[in-house]
């Protein structure tokens, strides 16, 4: 496995991941292995942007792409990494369930998100504090200032938000308080973060001239994933995995891979925003 050997304080990550929502792991894997994915998104968004509804917009200059596994040569690497599996069992347990893998792309001219979450927040999440997915995300790129970062504001994942716009959208008053306590992220090439879905997080604005994919894997706890997800896989594919990772993919499989359906149209993030506190 292409991966460097940083040292696994799981215990650390999981204690992030329930207070600020987000932790990371730097040096994951080794520069060229990135470099190949980069690749292999970039042949991918051309492929999807060939067809109609093959890429979903996030806004001016900024899409996200749901793919099939067998798109990314890294897949495997990425959803078997030592971290990554002891991360979601900690937080999902032992029948956590890798559920999606895609990349969102914002291009230069991307403009700010609105402040959202990706989904409504469950009553495990909001009333138990328990948290039910994880996004690890895989920056292709070595993020700087210019190229629109990564914000989120840490410990948010726990605000029940039930009365936002679907339940994922605060009202434009709260975005002062998130401006005050938010964080940009700027990963490099190798490393791998995790995130709840449900912190409050955006895409800045891009002015730069280059583009800054992340790939992103979406794990469940069991019996999280069912209305929202449907990955497929050849069989061929599925039979070149080992026993452990099947155990832990929500998939389908068939004979032959038709291009991908999505199904994340999010409206709240298809305008974009002009200004932002």
């Amino acid at each position: 496995m292409p991966t460097t050997t940083p040292s696994l304080d799981v215990t650390s990550a999981v204690h992030a991941l329930e207070t600020s929502g987000i932790t990371g792991l730097p040096g994951a894997f080794p520069v060229p292995w990135v470099d190949r994915m980069h690749e292999d998104v970039m042949t991918a968004f051309a492929e999807a942007r060939s067809r109609d509804g093959g890429a979903l917009s996030r806004g001016p200059n900024r899409w996200y792409v749901e793919v099939h596994p067998e798109q990314l040569s890294g897949f495997v690497e990425l959803a078997t990494h030592p971290w990554v599996r002891a991360v979601s069992e900690a937080v999902l347990g032992p029948d956590y369930q890798i559920v999606e893998i895609g990349f969102d792309v914002p291009f230069a001219g991307a403009m700010d998100q609105p402040w959202h979450r990706d989904f409504r927040s469950p009553v495990d999440t909001h009333r138990d504090r328990r948290l039910t997915s994880l996004a690890f995300n895989l920056t292709t790129v070595d993020t700087t200032p210019e190229m629109g970062p990564f914000q989120i504001a840490p410990g948010t994942q726990y605000e029940a938000g039930q009365d936002w716009e679907h339940g994922m959208f605060p009202p434009r008053e709260e975005w002062g308080r998130l401006q005050e306590i938010s964080e940009l992220r700027m990963p490099r090439r190798g490393d791998v973060s995790a995130r709840s879905a449900l912190a409050l997080h955006r895409g800045t604005a891009n002015h730069s001239d280059v583009a800054r994919p992340v790939v992103i894997l979406g794990v469940d706890a069991p019996g999280d994933h069912e209305e929202r997800h449907d990955m497929v896989v050849t069989q061929a594919f599925w039979d070149s995995l080992d026993a452990e990772l099947r155990r832990h993919l929500h998939v389908r499989t068939v004979a032959e891979l038709e291009p991908h359906e999505q199904r994340h149209t999010i409206e709240g993030l298809v305008m974009g925003v002009s200004e932002s506190p």
